[in-house]
């Protein structure tokens, strides 16, 4: 950052800001110092708690580089990893490769800073079209305007290969995260000017320093009229010192950027005309890859791409020797459990694509094709000497759902893979790939448990499948609870809601309701919007992102992120209204519906087909109500003196996040290629009344 720790005890810490920023700031930090402080010595921090017999030892050396930019690119020399002193006589950096993950909260303008770096390395030509968001290739992606999936690119900057790979900011993807911080040396962290650090980027943030990774703070959105550009830094610096960053990880380099403009600079006022101080910052602060030249083949398999022509390809990071294409290796999941492959082909990236090459050197990152059962998690190690290298670990998920086979009588009329094998050959597939889900047999046959880290974890496998033209039913999620001491645990969450002024007390009332905490609630912009943050129990959540739209008019945003686990917080009612189920199979009318839509909201239209236990609509009281909406107006040979004009309400159009998250136990959403309905599940019917 560009405050540099110039002196602390156990009793004080003081800290000098490089850029003389507002007094604000200097007061702002200064009382985060200040709280920090009065705690006991066993309280304190890495970054304040130094010790005196530390402070006597040889002071952390700094890079200090003068450019035309207006200022200069400080940082300390950060060691990414720490290898004990006989490693280190056998390991050596590469200075002329940068290995660098994106990470950002969900919407902080990550990809579109990664487009922009793109351009201006020249990995386009001048006359090339380039769409949007060029590393969201996945058409989910796209439409959703998130990242789901990461991916690989280089570039280069004068003498240096920098290798970047971008990450997915919502948390529910952060097992994708957890396994690419295995690749780098250090993290570009890009924060937005207005929001500052979110949920998604502390988790990010949390993992990256366990890895023990150079920082670099990247404030994106500074051109925008609200930007807090002092707040913003002071922020995340006080985030360093709550995940206890060490002092060299505090130290870390700001600098300020327009992703969409292609600008950067190291103050908020002074940007350049391109993005080259971020360039420079890269280069200064993050360094080079420690590997063994000449050691024992080794290859963590972090990532896995299929080809059809050329079949699972692994990508890694090579930590030690060197890999030739034709090469004979063994595979090793742990001592024990080791076979033997040849590599076939071998690439690395260049710029946007996959270029082969001969041979790689360790510290630069590959993709491996050849191993036809390789895993993620696996090392790629030499034939004779070759060791694995400890496995991945990623986080536990939290969130499970049913999936079975579709029971409906509309079965099998618009997909192509609708038995129990097709089913349960493509989930177990899905694991292959995907480290943070689990996938076991449920209590049929047909029936199956997947869990992941949120619902949108599973929800975006779902429409996956649907796209590949499976046909299946989903139940509702539920969260993983434990028993620890014979006692019930469940996992909590953090939710933070941006919601304007106006529409706060609906929304505190609706988090209420759900057995939410605040702990701590602040204004920010000038355009009136508050701040909450709550923990509440992950079962809260469930259907809260519909019903806080609802509540505020359709203006909050809510981001939430896994804490951990803690006792049961009691019974929590997410739904007050029951639904409207229909009574037969047949075809809607405009006749039946027009009496139905008094009973509450309609999901369907006139001339659509149902069947007996669909829902249709959403009753407006507590309970489940039958209609026969395929009721047809009695023919009679009596004329009518005048057409009578039927008025229907337009019906609601639920998405499947919004279908998922409206049903309850005794429900089941179907998932076809073409349709998502809503059913009650016969196995657990209610009467209705």
């Amino acid at each position: 950052m560009e405050s540099a720790i110039t002196f602390c005890n156990h009793n004080s810490l003081a800290f000098s800001l490089s850029r003389n920023p507002s007094s604000s700031t200097k007061h702002a930090a200064a009382t985060k110092i200040a709280s920090l402080s009065s705690k006991s010595p066993n309280q304190l921090l890495n970054c304040s708690a130094l010790s005196s017999a530390s402070l006597t030892k040889k002071s952390p050396v700094f890079h200090v580089q003068h450019n035309s930019y207006g200022g200069s690119v400080r940082c300390s020399v950060a060691e990414s990893t720490a290898a004990t002193p006989s490693e280190k006589k056998s390991q050596v950096r590469r200075n002329d490769i940068r290995n660098i993950a994106i990470v950002a909260h969900v919407d902080h303008g990550k990809t579109t800073l990664v487009d922009s770096m793109l351009k201006q390395a020249k990995v386009f030509r001048d006359n090339q079209f380039v769409q949007e968001r060029i590393m969201d290739s996945n058409d989910l992606e796209r439409e959703r305007g998130i990242t789901i999936l990461s991916k690989n690119t280089s570039i280069g900057y004068k003498d240096t290969k920098i290798n970047i790979i971008d990450t997915p900011g919502h948390s529910d993807f952060g097992g994708e995260v957890e396994r690419i911080l295995n690749m780098v040396e250090g993290v570009l962290l890009v924060v937005d000017s207005v929001e500052g650090p979110m949920p998604q980027t502390r988790f990010v943030l949390k993992k990256a320093l366990e890895f023990g990774l150079a920082v670099v703070v990247v404030v994106n959105k500074v051109d925008r009229p609200s930007a807090r550009s002092d707040y913003v830094v002071n922020s995340t610096f006080e985030l360093f010192i709550e995940l206890n960053a060490t002092d060299e990880q505090c130290d870390f380099q700001v600098v300020y950027a327009s992703g969409i403009k292609g600008k950067a600079g190291l103050s908020p006022d002074n940007l350049a005309d391109d993005l080259g101080p971020l360039f420079e910052s890269v280069i200064r602060c993050i360094p080079g890859p420690r590997i063994e030249k000449d050691g024992a083949l080794q290859m963590l398999v972090t990532n896995i791409e299929y080809d059809e022509h050329k079949g699972r390809i692994a990508i890694g990071r090579l930590h030690a020797g060197a890999l030739e294409r034709g090469k004979d290796v063994k595979v090793c999941t742990s001592e024990d459990t080791c076979r033997y492959a040849r590599v076939s082909e071998l690439f690395v990236y260049e710029k946007f694509l996959r270029a082969p090459v001969e041979s790689v050197e360790a510290g630069d990152i590959c993709a491996v094709c050849g191993i036809a059962d390789i895993q993620i998690g696996e090392t790629i190690a030499d034939k004779t000497f070759g060791k694995p290298l400890p496995a991945i670990k990623v986080e536990e998920p939290t969130v499970k759902m049913s999936f079975s086979i579709n029971t409906s009588p509309f079965v099998g009329r618009e997909g192509k893979y609708v038995t129990s094998r097709n089913l349960r050959d493509r989930l177990y597939r899905e694991l292959e790939r995907n480290l943070a889900m689990r996938v076991e047999d449920g209590e049929t046959s047909d029936t199956f448990i997947v869990s992941g880290r949120g619902t949108l974890h599973i929800t975006i496998l779902i429409e996956n499948m649907r796209r590949e033209k499976y046909e299946f039913m989903v139940g509702p999620p539920k969260v993983i609870s434990k028993r620890i001491d014979d006692k019930l645990y469940e996992p909590f969450e953090v939710a933070t809601v941006e919601v304007p002024e106006e529409h706060m007390g609906a929304v505190v009332e609706l988090l209420g309701k759900r057995r939410g905490q605040m702990f701590n609630m602040e204004n920010f912009g000038s355009e009136g919007t508050t701040i909450l943050r709550y923990k509440m129990p992950t079962r809260g959540l469930l259907g809260l992102r519909n019903a806080i739209l609802t509540a505020s008019r359709g203006t909050a945003i809510l981001n939430t992120i896994f804490d951990g686990y803690e006792p049961w917080a009691g019974d929590i009612n997410t739904r007050d209204q029951g639904s409207l189920v229909a009574f037969e199979d047949g075809t809607s009318t405009t006749y039946a519906l027009a009496s139905s839509q008094e009973r509450g909201k309609m999901f369907i239209a006139p001339g659509v087909e149902v069947y007996k236990g669909q829902i249709i609509g959403i009753h407006q009281r507590p309970g489940d109500l039958s209609l026969n909406v395929c009721k047809k107006k009695a023919a009679t040979n009596v004329r009518s003196n005048k057409e009578v004009t039927v008025v229907l309400d337009t019906p609601i159009d639920y998405s499947l996040d919004d279908c998922i998250e409206y049903i309850q136990e005794d429900e089941l959403v179907e998932v076809t290629p073409l349709s998502i309905r809503m059913c009650k599940n016969p196995k657990l019917a209610k009467k209705g009344r």
